[in-house]
């Protein structure tokens, strides 16, 4: 590859030669080089200044450079750098019972990955041979990681280029009030009829033959959709009525995000598996796992678990989340996040929603939201076509460049974008945010239909 700006640092100069990028065309980037961050803040290596809407993609949960997250990892590394994971070891032990005291229900048991892809490959591995079954139950609208497993579970399109892949996964609508694939009328609507059609497709798939239902409770990528009152509950008695496990997918929604230390509990809903990653520890060091009840456990007590990792409870790891969940208890970061999405973000896009015409819906909680825009709210044509490519993004990029050129760094997805601040952000960051996208909405309104 030829580097045509060489007036650039030489760390981007050594990233266009070697770093090999993920979900891109190596000749059609420019990555921005990263010096530093605090809080909710990083800037770059020319000093421009942004506010991580994003929170990189939506770990940053304590935010950039945490003073009693920093000084963990180097007690840490001074009193042991590392360990294999058939040993016994302080920091692994605590990190695990933390995690499982917040836990719900009875997942009371951890094994430990290094993120969330990783996890759910294992939480579907463990679910088939407790069950003896095959097939695993997803939804069109998720993303569930790109191995082998985790990417034939995910239903966006990032699966295409990865099929055929792993058999025994099949697909199922999850409810979507405001583009409803059940013509529903209200959200309690939505949530029967969804669970009308999760019925249909086990009768068509043979309930018998199915392991798992593996879902986001509040699907992060592909919508940040938040499920109607009611709809985890049917799932989980369907699950319970067929013997199949429920695993509930909180890579993206768990610890603190929603508002919750997991998205389950806002419903009060017990899952058999539960994976996480991203914000058990801010990714400072990565770090996933999957939750595992008793009864699937029991599984394996006289029966060797047929898989591991290398760096599985990597201690740098687990410091981190130790010193992540001792923050959260000490600075109620849970409630800050409950807070900032009922009292900042839900009335502040409420009411750029009545003034932008771009805006089709608003969702979200906590420090979880999306907004969606359309060109036409009768019709709710999006603004950019599903999966867009070349010139048919450029609404978006649009919107996004103008973001960023104000200091502002939000999240997009298709048509939406996607506001997941860190848990830490102060109120007027938040709302110094909002002003800016406030602001960038009107290039969306420009595409809206006037006819």
């Amino acid at each position: 590859m030829t580097v045509t700006q060489p007036s650039k640092s030489q760390a981007y100069v050594d990233d266009r030669l070697h770093v090999f990028h993920s979900w891109s065309a190596q000749a059609q980037i420019s990555p921005v080089v990263v010096a530093g961050g605090e809080g909710a803040w990083f800037w770059d290596d020319e000093g421009r200044r942004y506010l991580d809407f994003a929170s990189q993609l939506i770990y940053l949960n304590l935010g950039h450079q945490h003073p009693r997250m920093v000084e963990a990892l180097v007690d840490q590394a001074r009193e042991l750098a590392t360990i294999a994971p058939s040993f016994a070891n302080a920091t692994r032990s605590e990190a695990a019972r933390l995690i499982t005291e917040r836990a719900p229900g009875d997942l009371d048991m951890v094994f430990f990955t290094n993120g969330g892809a990783e996890a759910n490959e294992n939480a579907v591995r463990m679910a088939r041979l407790h069950t003896g079954r095959n097939k695993v139950l997803t939804t069109y609208r998720s993303y569930h990681g790109a191995t082998a497993a985790a990417i034939v579970a995910t239903g966006d399109p990032r699966r295409w280029p990865s099929e055929p892949g792993p058999g025994g996964f099949v697909k199922f609508f999850g409810p979507y009030p405001y583009r409803s694939p059940f013509w529903s009328s209200t959200d309690a609507e939505e949530g029967e009829r969804a669970l009308a059609h999760l019925d249909e497709v086990l009768m068509f798939e043979g309930a018998q033959n199915v392991a798992a239902i593996m879902l986001e409770p509040v699907v992060g990528t592909n919508g940040i959709l938040v499920p109607p009152d009611g709809y985890l509950a049917g799932v989980r008695e369907r699950c319970d009525r067929h013997g199949i496990l429920l695993i509930a997918d909180e890579v993206m929604s768990g610890f603190g995000r929603c508002g919750e230390w997991f998205a389950v509990d806002r419903w009060g809903i017990e899952p058999d598996l539960l994976t996480f990653a991203k914000g058990v520890n801010s990714g400072y060091v990565p770090l996933g796992g999957v939750l595992i009840s008793r009864r699937v456990a029991d599984t394996f007590a006289d029966r060797p678990y047929p898989g591991g990792l290398t760096y599985s409870g990597h201690p740098m790891a687990c410091a981190a989340a130790v010193a992540s969940i001792k923050i959260f208890e000490d600075d109620d970061i849970v409630g800050r996040s409950r807070r900032l999405g009922e009292e900042v973000f839900a009335p502040r896009l409420a009411e750029m929603a009545e003034r932008h015409p771009s805006v089709g819906d608003v969702r979200g909680l906590g420090c979880f939201w999306a907004v969606e825009l359309v060109k036409d709210r009768a019709t709710k044509e999006m603004l950019v076509p599903f999966n867009a490519t070349g010139g048919d993004v450029r609404p978006m990029a649009e919107l996004m460049a103008a973001c960023k050129a104000h200091g502002v760094w939000p999240f997009a997805h298709f048509n939406r974008l996607h506001l997941c601040p860190p848990l830490v952000i102060s109120d007027a960051d938040a709302h110094r945010g909002l002003d800016v996208i406030d602001e960038a909405l009107a290039l969306a309104d420009r595409h809206v239909r006037t006819t």
